[in-house]
């Protein structure tokens, strides 16, 4: 009995973790591609005029074995992988690919879409913005193209699938071989007791009892570099960040950046496009690359002059230029200086259970009238996954809630939301959504103490959940995130604005020995000192981006050969080339770009910030954190999922368009 081939019994359809077992995966992979193909056969071979109801409803309803399948097993592959998952997503990879080609390049479902598309009038808003997207996507992947450049474009795909899936892998088996071993406790000088504890738990579990391990994170800096006093052990923990993916040897991902960046402009081309920025920006609010180059143009000269400006400050203090490895702990210095504010001494009101249920569970209740449950007798992915049931203010259910919160040599970096079951009323499915985080995991009987950033993250991969889990729509295709990539961001980080909510910091921030709530007096100057490191912030970032969109605006008249060159070329032509300012990711280890679905992509943090600005003052002028307030933003913007053009559902929450004024505010931008 293979536990993928039916709908789980289980509360809200959990898939039955505690069933499954490796040798559940290609069996049902096998059974979903031939039952997918089977169903888009039949809608094919009908020969009646295509309707909504003949064409689009079967379209919509198939893959269901596949979807089970693959939603627990990439889960599984990103947050605890092992070989087995490993060689097997290196396998599916093109066979993914090559199926996705099969249906979305068949001629004649493309026909079908396509003659519905033509008489989409006829159909209610829901359906009729359905079709558009099926039709728009489906002619944007290739689907009118004849029937040898259709081969040349399952071919591209096939080959940037198997890409993509090893420079994953390289990154995460390189970012683990180059975790920094400590000898000395001493050498850890600046750290709580807690991180402490965290290094030593790591060392123990590979086996290097009476050491230490700093684990590395996705980011180009470390959180623990703001605290660290041995100057030595912060450029050891910098090189060995900067190097993943940056060396010979099998782990190299120099290699993959070049073709898959090359391969990516063949594909653009072979579609009719500049370049893959122009072909992904198509399909997003954007719409241009020539859009997102002026937005990040406007900002990256302000933001690195702000930078340079907080570098001196720096370097006075410091008495010393500064490398990439200070930054961090002579910013804490310089505003526990300027602010009086030390957000490494913070941790101690951090403690990660009060966060979660006196901040971000707290906020939540108050602004959309949900309660949380934890259900211990429901069973996930790994031990250390908790499980919450999430009911409503009339008492309805609205879904499931599981947090992962630590690190782990099987989770893949970074921070991050994604769906288990994805709420549509078309297949009477709820809604099940996990968050991801990479929180080190102190020794047992130690509190878990967050950093300042890592509640931040916290509240911003809690609102990906919330999109997730307060989405209703008629069909799968809209459920949940599935918006435009340069909107997503912009729920999540709205949500970030409750972190600091006097009402929520005041619930969640107590000191976990002595009971003492966060004085006001620290609070004030806590705010005070909201927009300090901005230029540093805003810098890092925009390289980043500006990066990803050097690599995607490349045509195939270009020839790239190094990557340490074009990287430096690109960087230095943007006015980021401050050494002392690294770019947040560098082109090796830049997993949103080269295999995680940011491709010409990565600006959207920035362009969905200027909606979250907005919001935020909106928030702000309405009086904050009310249930009116969180009911509007759920009912016209949370709950409508994908199921309306995302800009539309900004308009119908705000009154109108969003205007930048707000986050050039927030990031000390303005001029």
């Amino acid at each position: 009995m293979n536990p993928f081939l039916a709908k789980s019994t289980l509360p809200f359809q959990l898939p039955p973790f505690a069933d499954i077992t490796d040798e559940h995966y290609r069996p049902a992979f096998d059974a979903g591609f031939a039952e997918q193909l089977a169903e888009i056969a039949a809608i094919t071979a009908q020969t009646e005029p295509a309707t909504f109801e003949n064409t689009l409803i079967p379209l919509e309803t198939s893959g269901q074995i596949l979807d089970r399948v693959a939603t627990v097993f990439f889960n599984k592959s990103s947050a605890d992988s092992n070989d087995f998952t490993n060689a097997l997503e290196e396998e599916l990879a093109p066979q993914l690919a090559a199926h996705g080609d099969a249906i979305r390049l068949d001629p004649t479902l493309y026909a079908r879409i396509a003659a519905v598309h033509a008489d989409r009038e006829s159909l209610d808003a829901e359906q009729r913005y359905l079709v558009e997207r099926y039709f728009t996507e489906y002619t944007l992947a290739g689907a009118g193209l004849a029937d040898a450049d259709k081969q040349k474009l399952r071919d591209l795909n096939g080959r940037l699938s198997t890409l993509e899936t090893k420079f994953e892998k390289n990154l995460l088996a390189d970012t683990n071989d180059l975790a920094v071993v400590i000898d000395d406790v001493a050498e850890l000088d600046g750290l709580e007791a807690g991180e402490i504890s965290a290094a030593a738990t790591a060392a123990s579990e590979r086996g290097l009892d009476g050491k230490y391990l700093v684990t590395l994170v996705l980011p180009t800096g470390h959180p623990w570099l703001a605290s660290l006093t041995n100057h030595d052990v912060r450029e050891r923990i910098m090189a060995a960040s900067r190097a993943r993916g940056n060396r010979d040897g099998a782990n190299d991902n120099r290699p993959l950046v070049l073709e898959i960046s090359r391969l990516r402009a063949e594909r653009a081309a072979l579609l009719g496009f500049a370049s893959h920025a122009a072909w992904v920006t198509a399909d997003e609010t954007a719409k241009t690359p020539q859009a997102v180059a002026a937005m990040l143009g406007r900002l990256a000269p302000v933001a690195a002059r702000n930078a340079r400006a907080e570098q001196a400050d720096l370097e006075a203090l410091a008495g010393h230029p500064l490398t990439a490895a200070d930054w961090a702990y002579y910013s804490e210095k310089v505003r526990a200086e300027k602010f009086d504010v030390d957000t490494a001494a913070l941790r101690p009101y951090f403690e990660a259970e009060r966060v979660l249920k006196d901040g971000v569970f707290f906020a939540a209740s108050k602004l959309y009238g949900v309660t949380f449950t934890e259900r211990a007798d429901l069973v996930a992915y790994h031990p250390e996954v908790r499980v919450f049931e999430v009911t409503d203010a009339d008492g309805s259910p609205v879904g499931l809630y599981t947090l992962d919160l630590y690190t782990r040599d099987s989770k893949r970096g970074g921070a991050w939301m994604n769906s288990l079951v994805s709420q549509n009323a078309l297949l009477d499915e709820p809604v099940i959504v996990t968050n991801n985080l990479n929180v080190p995991k102190p020794a047992a009987g130690s509190p878990t103490l967050l950093t300042y950033d890592e509640v931040n993250t916290f509240f911003h991969e809690f609102g990906h959940a919330l999109h997730g889990l307060f989405a209703r729509v008629t069909y799968p295709k809209f459920a949940g995130t599935n918006v435009f990539r340069d909107f997503v961001e912009f729920p999540s980080q709205v949500n970030e604005m409750w972190m600091l909510w006097p009402e929520v910091l005041a619930n969640y921030a107590v000191h976990f020995e002595t009971g003492e709530r966060m004085p006001q007096a620290v609070v004030d100057k806590l705010i005070a000192s909201a927009a300090f490191n901005q230029g540093f912030l805003t810098s890092e970032y925009l390289a980043a981006a500006m990066l990803d969109q050097a690599w995607h605006t490349i045509t195939t008249d270009d020839e790239v050969t190094d990557v340490a060159a074009f990287e430096a070329a690109a960087l230095a032509s943007f006015g980021l080339d401050n050494p002392a300012v690294p770019t947040r990711y560098a082109s090796t280890y830049f997993a949103h770009t080269f295999s995680g679905g940011y491709d010409a992509g990565y600006y959207s943090y920035i362009w969905s910030e200027v909606l979250d600005a907005d919001t935020v003052e909106w928030f702000t002028e309405n009086d904050g954190l009310t249930r009116a307030n969180g009911d509007r933003f759920r009912s016209r913007l949370l709950g409508v999922g994908g199921s309306k053009d995302a800009l539309e559902a900004y308009r119908d929450f705000r009154g109108r368009d969003a205007i930048i004024d707000p986050l050039l505010k927030r990031r000390g931008l303005e001029g």
